[in-house]
């Protein structure tokens, strides 16, 4: 029992850091991205190639003045941005980040927990991190902040619809368990989710750019229209809490969309190659490299991501709400549709 509490703390803290230290660089490389993009350099005076940047960025964020508007509710403008970055770093906590490691002569999942509920877990999560920004926009007593509040709401609240269909899709096809580990274990021998839902992968993909307000569906925070968005009034850490928070966003979607339908830690041959290196099950060598696979997945997600941004023009928000009802939704019911009738005559499901 205390070998667990233990190995528990030890994997709290870790993911906790990871987390933090992705989100942190991929302020770096986003930068880095589109100066490549851009043909220019990007930040490289900060330490060597500018690796020293985004702790100069987040000392600049703890030393800037920090200003809290007297006609805004003090309590609430401080619990936006709070909790806000809470429910991004929470996400990560049902997320198997490798195969399980031998402690003790006994396996421990690499994964905070494994609830049987972890796909609910995940869409509840996601939905409350909505009210740090509508909370945030509403306290701040601002009018332009209260609609990039509002725009924001209303865009996750859209999206997420044809978001949790194309994932009851994945369920169906995947073995109808809610489980995170399950679903990415199903895909250990057999072809990843991707095959049996390239039409679902999509849909999801979309909306996962939609609900991190990521170009081109970054309406809630625009600045040609908005002044900043929700977070207009804010400044020094609470700034820095809303904008880190969207970063480990987009990593947690880049997590799930790669341990959803690209198998996570599990790569075509991966046995055969386990086998010819004498790896048993449950080593420290296979964890680390299951987890390897799986962050270079991440990062081409990521990399997706940013090259989205720097790529395409933002929508107006008429097209952005159009495109979320009208065509998404619609379409993702197809694809619900779609899914049963192929997993009939599959012989997965039974009417």
């Amino acid at each position: 029992m205390i070998h667990l509490l233990i190995y528990k703390a030890v994997i709290c803290v870790a993911v906790f850091l990871l987390a933090l230290g992705v989100a942190a660089y991929a302020t770096l490389w986003e930068r880095k991205f589109a100066a490549f993009l851009q043909d220019r350099k990007g930040p490289n005076r900060a330490g060597k190639w500018g690796l020293l940047q985004p702790l100069a960025d987040g000392g600049k964020m703890f030393m800037k003045e920090e200003i809290i508007p007297n006609v805004s509710n003090r309590s609430l403008f401080i619990l936006g941005p709070s909790l806000f970055m809470v429910t991004a770093v929470m996400t990560s906590a049902v997320i198997p980040w490798g195969k399980p490691l031998m402690f003790h002569g006994k396996l421990y999942d690499l994964q905070i927990t494994d609830i049987n509920i972890g796909v609910i877990y995940l869409l509840g999560v996601v939905s409350i991190g909505v009210y740090g920004i509508m909370i945030g926009g509403w306290a701040s007593n601002n009018k332009f902040a209260l609609l990039g509040a509002v725009r924001a709401s209303s865009q996750m609240i859209s999206y997420e619809i044809a978001m949790g269909i194309a994932l009851i899709a994945l369920i169906i096809s995947s073995g109808g368990s809610l489980s995170l580990k399950d679903i990415i274990e199903g895909q250990d021998k057999g072809v990843c989710n991707f095959v049996w839902q390239p039409l679902g992968f999509l849909i999801f993909f979309i909306c996962a750019l939609a609900e991190t307000n990521r170009a081109p569906f970054d309406l809630p925070e625009c600045e040609t229209e908005l002044v900043g968005g929700y977070h207009t009034e804010y400044s020094s850490m609470k700034l820095g809490l809303f904008l880190f928070a969207e970063y480990i966003n987009m990593f947690i979607s880049s997590a799930i969309m790669a341990g959803f339908y690209f198998g996570g830690y599990n790569f075509p041959f991966a046995h055969e190659l386990y086998e010819a290196f004498g790896w048993a099950e449950g080593s420290f060598a296979i964890s680390l490299f299951g987890f390897g696979v799986y962050f270079i997945k991440i990062f081409l997600f990521i990399c997706l991501f940013m090259w989205i941004r720097w790529t395409l023009p933002r929508f107006r928000y008429d097209q952005l709400m159009n495109l979320g009802w009208k065509t998404l939704l619609p379409l993702s019911l197809f694809n619900l549709a779609l899914t049963v009738v192929v997993e009939y005559f599959r012989g997965t499901i039974h009417f």
